[in-house]
């Protein structure tokens, strides 16, 4: 699609023009790094509309004092239509204000460009893989997994509104011990289907009663065939069909949060399809794997433990603290050697990798980007999303949850309890790497305090005003008056025109969290002008007799409702139109 132009990148384009002109003019020197200068709200709207760091980042390689810059630079901006003021600040930020026919111009923008007001082509249809919950095929979805899958989704989300072309994928851990577990509870469900009194069930077996049906459906497959029958007989039959329903499972839980993945990778698979064979020969013929014997563990001597020979990459060359081995002394794959292998297929059809973890696993991030950057020659761009977990409270009283003895807290309880899109919205309120308090009383709570309501209030809000000022004056929102907007108005249109920079700036650091901050801001914004109505009824949206004015401030609030939506929609959040 084509890309409207936003104010932001109108006055970044002024910048480079003006330093090309004090290049042009031989006052700075040419083929500067420019990748650093920005153009943003400064920090107290006070000091202006926009600021630029231009002469404090280019001074020092230029050669050349950053005021002195500064003057140079502000003495070409001045000239530019639109600026009716630049200032200069400290040792050489400049603060530029803008004419309000700025701001009403974008106003304008938001209303042509609707849907897709914020879009940009930062990604350049570049392909992103983003690999998110990978949650082990054992039982349902729990809150310990709905984070993860929350960031994970909402970031490819923003990708995608950012100009990727977008992968979404789920990662199907089905050839560890863990699902050969899964297998054995179920063939003593199985047996309990058939009329077998199994009573407690034993320790290490998975206890949820989830697996009942699973039993159930087995017992109709196989009748009773399978119930004495060794192991072997009965253990891969019972570990595909268990995990084929533990996936039909996780699936639907997915879908009541709205995820769904374009694409479900296999560990069986990739084993089966030889990939770690083949990266662990792509890795030998580099010599960045190599036969050794792993350090003895650190600590007190283990009197039991003896140097074994095993085939190690070496990530130390990639800043890991030592060597890791990608096979067990049994000859099979350990996980970090199949994880591997994995993402070596991932890199064959993707420019970028995401990764979206829990917490737990920081001790891997290491080798893992290593890996990958040995076997793509750091082609593919790599990252880990690493996910605290979710404290679950009632009322500030913490829930506790095993998922062993089977009574955790599971995702489709708590979506059905205060829904899909309170507990999309609450798991970006706060950085993926932090700690996370999930209160079912406070994430309903109809308070400024909650963010989730505070937004959703906003859009319902507008969208009332918009219904009142038809129903009750006959008014609809129009642009042909803008003009009468005046600078209580601009205000709050300078905090909507924000969004397309706060979509690439989340973009590119891979944070979504940041649209659910920007939202709460925006929101806070409407509201207190909302507020000045309260106080000024001169202020009001819908002023009787007033045609023009109430109709050009009701085309504000259709389109500062409109970021809101947009905002929402990358969230995977549906806003409100009534509450």
């Amino acid at each position: 699609m084509d890309y409207l132009v936003t104010l932001f990148d109108r006055f970044a384009s002024h910048v480079d023009a003006a330093l090309d002109q004090l290049v042009a003019k031989g006052q700075l020197l040419a083929d500067l790094d420019r990748r650093n200068v920005t153009v943003e709200p400064p920090r107290d709207p006070a000091h202006g509309d926009l600021a630029t760091n231009a002469a404090m980042v280019l001074a020092k390689p230029a050669g050349t004092n950053p005021r002195a810059l500064a003057e140079l630079l502000a003495a070409e901006l001045a000239a530019v239509e639109g600026v009716i003021g630049v200032e200069i600040a400290g040792p050489g930020f400049l603060n530029l204000r803008l004419a309000p026919s700025e701001w009403l111009g974008e106003l304008t923008l938001i209303g042509q460009t609707g849907d897709d007001y914020g879009r940009s082509p930062l990604g350049e249809g570049k392909t992103v893989n983003v690999e998110y919950v990978s949650a082990n095929p054992t039982g349902p979805m729990h809150m310990g997994h709905c984070r993860g899958a929350v960031v994970g989704d909402s970031l490819a989300n923003l990708l995608a509104f950012a100009g990727y072309k977008v992968i979404r994928e789920y990662y199907v851990n089905d050839a560890g011990g863990q699902v050969d577990v899964l297998a054995r509870s179920v063939h003593l469900r199985y047996r309990e289907a058939l009329g077998e009194a199994i009573g407690e069930i034993p320790e290490g077996l998975y206890p949820g009663d989830y697996l009942i049906p699973v039993g159930k459906m087995l017992a109709d497959r196989y009748g009773d065939s399978l119930a004495s029958a060794p192991e072997s007989e009965w253990l891969v039959p019972f570990r595909e069909a268990a995990v084929a329903a533990m996936m039909d499972m996780i699936r639907d839980d997915l879908a009541l949060l709205g995820i769904r993945h374009d694409l479900f990778a296999s560990e069986a698979a990739v084993q089966a399809a030889k990939k770690p064979e083949a990266a662990e020969a792509e890795l030998r013929a580099r010599d960045l794997v190599y036969d050794g014997e792993l350090e003895a563990p650190k600590g007190e001597p283990d009197p039991d433990w003896e140097p074994v020979t095993l085939p190690l990459f070496r990530s130390t060359a990639f800043g890991d603290d030592q060597d890791r081995p990608i096979k067990k002394s049994d000859g099979s794959w350990t996980y970090f050697g199949a994880d591997m292998a994995y993402h070596f297929q991932k890199a064959q059809t993707a420019d970028r990798l995401i990764d979206i973890w829990g917490a737990d696993h920081a001790g891997t991030v290491k080798r893992i980007k290593a890996s990958v950057e040995a076997l793509t020659g750091g082609s593919v761009d790599f990252d880990v999303k690493l996910v605290q977990m979710v404290r679950l409270l009632r009322g500030g009283e913490p829930i506790k949850m095993s998922k062993r003895a089977g009574n955790f807290v599971t995702l489709a309880d708590v979506v059905k309890e205060v829904g899909k899109d309170v507990v999309r919205f609450t798991m970006l309120t706060r950085k993926s790497d932090a700690q996370m308090d999930f209160d079912f009383a406070k994430v309903v709570e109809a308070s400024k305090d909650n963010p989730v309501f505070y937004v959703q209030y906003a859009h319902a809000r507008i969208c009332s005003t918009l219904r009142k000022g038809k129903d009750e004056e006959g008014y609809m929102p129009s642009a042909d008056h803008i003009a009468l907007l005046g600078a209580d108005e601009i205000g709050l249109i300078r905090e909507a025109a924000n969004f397309p920079r706060i979509v690439s700036a989340a973009a590119k650091a891979g944070e979504p969290h940041r649209i659910a901050f920007f939202l709460a801001d925006l929101a806070a914004a409407f509201h207190a002008y909302w507020n000045l109505g309260n106080e000024q009824t001169d202020k009001r949206f819908i002023l009787a007799q007033q045609p023009e004015l109430s109709s050009a401030r009701l085309f504000m609030a259709a389109n500062i409702g409109q970021v809101i939506r947009n905002g929402l929609r990358v969230m995977g959040v549906e806003a409100a139109t009534q509450m």
